[in-house]
């Protein structure tokens, strides 16, 4: 009979071989997403017409939910990351195809009702895109006379195609992205590099010509006689103001004028109203993630391993690079949530489901260089 008792115990054990870093620096960023959502929505949920604590008790919500996601994935065996991560791209490359059939929201379709909570599937498609590609290249690696490999770019095509459609362009950029470091790391030819460069080239100056919402911030971004967009020239002024340690929690006033406060420019808020140094620490929570799993990468010797972590790595990278850039004006606008700090349920779960791959994939495990 099993006790109660017994898998209290397995369970603690296995908790206590996650990597603490990165598991330590998920939880902050958690956390600072909870107290920045109850800074920055009340004031979009007034400008909406809403309840003020609409967004707030939303994002509550699906605090715990991530953070069970993260917990639960993180103790997986590989076998079951792999197949969880299977069965959830196909369900998420399944609702893709669902949103055409849902309402236009901003000039895109990327929503479905489930239950009537509004879902995005292609959030969950990152995380679990980089780990069955990440399965497959390295399986074509190292088993000859396969068809992974070649299964791993349909996967590819089928989900840009999808996003194009949708259209999304910076998550297309971002899956691109993840394929691409997942390619390099698994090994390839100098001939496929170069064909890698000149067909994301191509695709940025086909979505330039194709899409008016790209090429009008692209243009805007490049034309300085046009003016910066108004959330961003705000943004920056905020930032220029907000001094080592802020106004103080719901003092600030940006978030009142910044329609996508609560999103896209969270990053404005959190240095109004808790200054520089608060903020500067988030910006290195990312950094800190992005160079442990590295140092993990490095040290692991499970192919596969190695394969899907990087690629995990460079969503949650991409990911908050962009939100940030954007925030500074050093690229283009778009709309990025950060990691565990914006408001967003698909956002929120997704990422949690991403941070619980990485430890899974990742605590104590000492295999030979092969797949598991």
């Amino acid at each position: 009979m099993i006790r109660f008792s017994d898998i209290s115990k397995k369970v603690m054990e296995q908790t206590r071989s996650l990597d603490k870093g990165i598991m330590y620096a998920a939880f902050v960023l958690l956390f600072c997403g909870v107290f920045l959502t109850l800074a920055a929505s009340p004031a979009v949920a007034a400008r909406n017409h809403y309840d003020w604590l609409h967004y707030i008790v939303k994002h509550m919500f699906f605090v715990p939910i991530a953070f069970g996601v993260l917990m639960g994935t993180a103790l997986l065996p590989l076998k079951w990351v792999r197949r969880i991560a299977f069965i959830a791209l196909i369900m998420a490359i399944i609702g893709m195809v669902f949103v055409f059939m849902g309402a236009e929201v901003k000039g895109a379709r990327r929503w479905i009702k489930i239950f009537g909570v509004s879902v995005q599937p292609s959030e969950f498609v990152k995380p679990t895109f980089a780990v069955v590609c990440g399965w497959l290249l390295a399986r074509g690696r190292l088993i000859r006379h396969t068809f992974d490999g070649w299964i791993a770019w349909g996967i590819c095509a089928i989900v840009c195609c999808l996003l194009v459609f949708q259209p999304d362009i910076g998550m297309t950029l971002t899956v691109l992205s993840i394929f691409a470091v997942e390619l390099f790391l698994s090994g390839i030819s100098m001939w496929l590099v170069c064909f890698l460069i000149f067909g994301v080239s191509g695709f940025i100056c086909t979505a330039f010509f194709a899409f008016d919402h790209v090429r009008n911030r692209v243009l805007k971004f490049f034309n300085s006689e046009d003016g910066m967009s108004y959330q961003v020239e705000k943004s920056l002024e905020t930032l220029k103001n907000a001094g080592w340690f802020g106004k103080g929690p719901g003092e600030g006033s940006v978030k009142y004028e910044l329609p996508d406060a609560h999103t896209d420019f969270i990053m404005a808020v959190s240095a109004e109203e808790f200054g520089f140094i608060i903020t500067a620490l988030i910006v290195l929570t990312f950094a800190f993630i992005m160079i442990r799993s590295c140092i993990l990468i490095r040290r692991e010797n499970n192919f596969f391993v190695q394969v899907a972590v990087g690629g995990l790595m460079t969503q949650i990278t991409i990911q908050s690079l962009v939100n940030i850039l954007s925030t500074l004006n050093m690229i283009p606008t778009k709309g990025m949530t950060l990691p565990f700090i914006s408001y967003g349920g698909s956002s929120l779960v997704s990422v949690a489901l991403a941070f619980g791959f990485i430890l899974a994939l990742t605590h104590g495990h000492t295999f030979s260089r092969g797949l598991e």
